[in-house]
């Protein structure tokens, strides 16, 4: 116990003595890590005054060479606005000084004329004072007064004047006839040359090739029904002969052709013929052909550049994709018009974009003519008329056969590009029979006159060349006979283009050596 209790005692003495030994030496130990941070702070700060005071001096540097810097751009910039200035100085002296010299040119000038004009004004009245005595001379000379004498004069110059005006009329009138025919002449030729043409290609009939002659059976149907459903709806006659592998379509309307000819290769491929398939295909065809129509107006108008066509004129101007003139497609006929209208009128520096629109429109009737009564000028016309085209257009519409006087000067470009493209070679064809009968119906015409020994019909009937009695006929004769013989062929003969009447008169003397 005692032992224990002494541990205890001894115990307690030291667990006093332990702290306190502790405690001092954890203040030791806070004391010296206190003063480690103090000189490590008073390091960081004089490090840190020694930076700032270094990046301080580097600043005031940098400050001082860029105001430097600064000054010596401003001084150089100083000197060349001065150097300007000076410049400008010496030029605005310089004009100065011409200024002076020419002001004082000017008074020397104006000193001059005052005097001139002084001794222009003397003259003047001498010459006024001579006049009047020369004027009294001739009074006193001649016994008449200065008005009768003015009469007189007035009436012989009066004279010549009249007679040298009539000489340069004739002359004027001659010499501009020559020049407007080669000009004009020019001008046709150089359209020409500039317009391609496809030659004439549509014809009346379509051909529709068939896989096999069993689909001819298939065509006529049952107590020939589908045949009759196809012709009922389209209005076309269908031909089945012995030609192999094809059916024939005839109709004087090339847009019923055109519908039955598609229906029909639709119901070949589609291989189902009957009444009602027919009625389907026949609905189809007429839906394909109305966007034809569109399409092909829209790329007339494209084709040629016109824009602001009113719609309903656009698709008459497809219609006439389905129309032919002696072979002619109306459609291409009116696109080579128009071409050859501006070319023309950019020859003459005419509005071209107009010379176009009524070369385009010229034959917008024929796509309505077959429809409604009255002829392809005056449908045109109220077409025009009715969606609100120009006067020079309606104008060109009207006059562009001859119906009516032309108003304008493209009215007669139109004229002159619709004769060309309906007279150039391969434009425009006929059957044999038409073409004969009209060659025989010209050489009888040119018979019939007398003095014409005979006649021959020749290029393709556009020339007529008419041999005539040198006895019966002179060459003065010649003219009135040709000219009465071109108005007997425009009055009996119809014919595309024109015909050239060309009088040959030959005189012979014959004579023998014996």
């Amino acid at each position: 116990m005692i032992t224990v209790i002494s541990v205890v005692v001894a115990l307690i003495i030291a667990i006093p003595v332990t702290m306190a030994m502790t405690t001092s030496y954890q203040k030791k130990s806070a004391a010296s890590t206190i003063g480690s941070a103090e000189d490590k702070a008073r390091e960081i700060i004089d490090e840190a005054l020694k930076t700032a005071e270094s990046k301080k001096r580097e600043g005031l540097l940098e400050v001082k060479e860029e105001s430097i810097r600064t000054k010596n751009e401003l001084d150089k910039e100083i000197k060349e606005r001065r150097a300007e200035v000076q410049r400008y100085e010496r030029r605005i002296q310089q004009k100065e000084e011409n200024i002076d010299k020419k002001s004082e040119a000017i008074e020397k000038k104006e000193a001059s004329l005052n005097a001139k004009e002084e001794e222009l004004c003397k003259q003047k009245e001498k010459i006024a004072r001579l006049n009047e005595e020369r004027v009294q001379e001739l009074e006193r000379i001649s016994g008449l007064t200065s008005e009768q004498a003015k009469e007189y004069l007035l009436k012989i110059v009066e004279e010549d004047v009249k007679h040298e005006t009539a000489i340069l009329i004739k002359e004027l009138e001659t010499r501009a006839k020559e020049e407007s025919d080669k000009k004009a002449k020019e001008y046709i030729i150089e359209a020409i040359q500039r317009c391609a043409a496809d030659h004439v290609s549509e014809s009346t009939i379509s051909v529709v090739q068939l896989p096999n002659d069993e689909m001819k059976g298939r065509i006529i149907g049952r107590e020939g029904r589908n045949i009759r459903t196809l012709e009922t709806l389209t209005g076309v006659d269908l031909i089945i002969d012995d030609t192999p592998e094809a059916v024939v379509l005839s109709g004087f309307d090339p847009i019923r052709r055109e519908v039955a000819r598609i229906a029909l290769e639709k119901l070949i491929v589609d291989g189902r013929i009957h009444p009602a398939r027919i009625e389907e295909m026949v609905e189809k065809a007429q839906r394909e052909v109305e966007s034809i129509i569109k399409e092909e107006g829209e790329a007339a108008v494209l084709d040629v550049g016109v824009h602001g066509i009113h719609p309903e004129l656009v698709k008459l101007l497809g219609k006439m994709k389905f129309r032919t003139s002696y072979g002619q497609n109306a459609l291409k006929h009116s696109i080579e018009v128009a071409h050859l209208t501006g070319l023309l009128a950019a020859e003459m520096g005419l509005d071209v974009r107009m010379a176009k629109r009524a070369g385009l429109l010229h034959n917008i009737g024929k796509a309505v003519d077959h429809e409604m009564e009255g002829s392809h000028i005056q449908l045109g016309s109220e077409l025009c008329h009715k969606y609100k085209e120009s006067a020079i257009v309606i104008n060109a519409v009207e006059s562009h056969h001859g119906d009516k006087e032309p108003t304008h000067l493209i009215s007669y470009l139109v004229h002159a590009a619709d004769a060309i493209s309906a007279a150039r070679p391969g434009a425009r064809r006929e059957t044999l029979e038409t073409y004969t009968s009209r060659l025989k119906q010209l050489e009888e015409i040119t018979n019939n006159f007398k003095g014409v020994e005979k006649s021959f019909a020749i290029q393709a009937g556009r020339e007529v060349r008419v041999m005539v009695v040198p006895e019966q006929i002179t060459d003065a004769d010649m003219v009135l006979l040709a000219r009465d013989i071109a108005k007997q062929i425009e009055t009996e003969l119809e014919y595309p283009g024109q015909i050239k009447v060309n009088m040959i008169r030959e005189s012979r003397v014959v004579d023998y050596a014996k």
